[in-house]
């Protein structure tokens, strides 16, 4: 038996009406020999919960249909156990990890890579006791990605991402953080600390050029503050794919490290915010998922 579990709100499937995906998702498991249950979320944190009682049914494989948020609370779900893999049809704004292990956005053709696959294992994330597959981090990132999930935010995808980003350039201020790893506290003003298993943000913003969802370490990225047009000249290296060519910007790979900072920081994990407090602990967990994606 399989799971399929549909948010009907993210990203670029509302072109597609709810009820004709889980029916599409329906038949294609039939056609394959597959009993599907279908789900279709009504609020946040609900795909963890529908993961685990699938699990708890017998689910051999439960489908993320979604964005990163419902990606996230599926692998978190999942993660550390042997019961059951996790497929994915992307269909978010960003779709980051989808990108970093090839999975094809085309909804038939991602859900029969996923239930024909073998399953393989990639690492775990995580910050401030929550988990993360993709991307997550403290600073400027957490700021736009606040602003992006708000409720009143009318535009999704790229073109909204880079608006924020570009608005919140002009009026965010950048904290001073202390980073220690591996023994050693550095002190540092930063627009942003990311901690990458993949290596972009979604939508082809790549933060961390380096990344793999399966070599067992996270890389620590700083991307420093020196002065605001430093900062500014250097964002538009996002777009370009260069960011790893400014100055300001620095990676480390770390299994365990610790983020201070005097005042309590809002973090984001795959793209949702969290309050945190003014003490962040960063654990990788290696191979801690497995994933059912055709190999590219």
């Amino acid at each position: 038996m399989i799971a399929i579990i549909i948010n009907p709100s993210a990203g670029r499937v509302r072109r597609m009406p709810v009820h004709e995906r889980a029916a599409l998702a329906s038949a294609i498991a039939e056609r394959h020999g597959e009993r599907a249950e279908v789900f279709v979320t009504e609020r946040t944190g609900h795909a963890c919960e529908l993961a685990k009682a699938s699990v708890a049914r017998g689910a051999r494989l439960v489908v993320a249909w979604g964005g990163d948020g419902t990606i996230n609370d599926v692998a978190s779900a999942l993660a550390f156990g042997d019961r059951a893999a996790m497929g994915i049809i992307p269909a978010g704004s960003g779709n980051g990890l989808a990108r970093a292990l090839g999975i094809v956005t085309r909804p038939e053709r991602a859900l029969m890579d996923a239930m024909t696959a073998e399953p393989r294992r990639i690492d775990v994330g995580e910050l401030g006791g929550r988990l993360f597959v993709n991307v997550a981090g403290v600073g400027f990132d957490a700021h736009v990605a606040a602003a992006f999930n708000a409720p009143d935010n009318p535009v999704r995808g790229l073109t909204g991402y880079a608006l924020l980003t570009a608005r919140g350039l002009v009026s965010y201020t950048p904290r001073r953080y202390r980073i220690t790893s591996r023994g050693r506290t550095r002190s540092v003003r930063a627009l942003l600390i990311a901690v990458a298993n993949g290596t972009e943000f979604g939508n082809q913003i790549r933060i961390s050029p380096g990344s793999s969802v399966d070599d067992g370490v996270l890389d620590l990225v700083v991307v420093e503050e020196r002065s605001r047009l430093t900062t500014i000249w250097n964002m538009r290296r996002l777009v370009t794919q260069s960011i790893e060519r400014a100055s300001i910007w620095s990676s480390a790979p770390v299994t365990d490290a610790i983020i201070e900072s005097d005042a309590p920081m809002t973090f984001h994990v795959d793209g949702e915010p969290v309050a945190g407090g003014t003490r962040l602990q960063i654990r990788t967990h290696a191979r801690a998922l497995r994933v059912c994606v055709r190999p590219t």
